[in-house]
């Protein structure tokens, strides 16, 4: 099982912070396309930052069950 973590508007629009996949393996981009399945309003999570394990992390890097997929959106400020 891989665990997701959803932050910001990723989470409003999935209506909850944690999501658990019951799968042994994928790349962060599978993870993606996944979630944009199960929540198709979360379409910000294109350009979020991914991280596994609390360390930033690339589209292709695989991720294994015990792994914590965070994504963090773009924030802007002043």
């Amino acid at each position: 099982m891989i665990k997701v973590l959803l932050f910001a508007d990723l989470e409003e629009k999935a209506g909850k912070r944690e999501i658990e996949l019951s799968v042994d393996s994928m790349t962060i981009d599978e993870v993606r396309t996944i979630l944009l399945e199960m929540y198709p309003a979360m379409t910000r999570i294109q350009n979020a930052m991914p991280a596994v394990n609390e360390e930033y992390a690339e589209d292709k890097d695989i991720v294994k069950s015990g792994d914590t997929v965070a994504f963090i959106p773009p924030v802007s400020g002043g």
